[in-house]
């Protein structure tokens, strides 16, 4: 792989495909890209592909997986045809293979939403190469060791990316923007342990969180938070939020390091 420029790393609140109709949120994305370096590829790690052993998505072209439900007919009607990335698969792959960790191939998988809807917004043209990696677990430890383990990805100019969302009830989410105070109180922790560079903290969030299983009933969707955190390590002091509004109720922070 081509030495590139060091790039950061990001986790990205990415929602339900209706975002992309958002006044605020494509503009938000279109704008965070335009200001990152040019990458030489991007793995996406989307809360949306939970899969043991870890899996690498496909390496060509290929259908999207529209993985939602009873949305209008425009949605299952999205392409993004980014071509695919052999060479940062075999990276990945040399990268992550370690005693009692199989890595695995799944060539017929193509990007779902949480990877698409916002490589869409950020890179419209679909010509940067893509790559989907699964979520093996929901551990915090066991994901920030693998985002640690693909830190080198950076120097090689690979924009590492979860992908998720910051509070994740859909039981939560309102109409007219208000925001319930169990959501408003986990955004609140999660910036200050953010500010502070307190790992420890953020990877014991079901014990330090403020009423954590109502702000994820499931986990999947912050657990790519912690892929982000061990791929950035390095860089906890130069870590920022970029995106810290609500929509519909649910918080959109998404971060920087690097």
């Amino acid at each position: 792989m081509t030495v590139s420029e060091r790039m950061p790393v990001l986790y990205l609140s990415h929602g339900a495909p209706p975002l992309a109709d958002d006044p605020v949120w494509p503009g938000q994305l279109a704008a965070w890209s335009a200001r990152l370096p040019r990458p030489a590829s991007v793995l996406m790690i989307s809360a949306h592909w939970e899969d043991a052993p870890i899996a690498l998505g496909a390496t060509e072209t290929i259908p999207l997986v529209y993985d939602f439900w009873g949305f209008p007919r425009h949605y299952y009607e999205v392409e993004y045809r980014a071509p695919g990335a052999p060479d940062l698969a075999r990276e990945v792959h040399a990268l992550l293979r370690a005693p009692g960790r199989e890595v695995r191939h799944a060539p017929e998988r193509g990007l779902d939403h949480g990877a698409y809807v916002p490589m869409v917004e950020m890179y419209p043209d679909a010509d940067v190469p893509t790559l989907q990696m699964s979520l093996p677990t929901l551990d915090p430890t066991g994901l920030f060791e693998i985002g640690h383990a693909l830190a080198p990805l950076r120097e090689q100019g690979v924009l590492i990316v979860g992908s998720g969302f910051f509070t994740h009830n859909l039981r939560a989410l309102t109409d007219d923007g208000t925001v319930h105070p169990v959501m408003a109180d986990f955004d609140e922790w999660g910036a200050r342990a953010l500010a502070d560079g307190d790992i420890d903290t953020l990877l014991d969030f079901e014990n330090t969180a403020p009423a954590p299983h109502l702000a994820h009933p499931r986990t999947e969707h912050l657990a790519p938070l912690f892929v982000t955190l061990g791929a950035g390590a390095a860089d906890l002091s130069a870590q920022h939020t970029v995106i810290d509004d609500f929509w519909h109720g649910l918080s959109k922070r998404s971060i920087q390091l690097g």
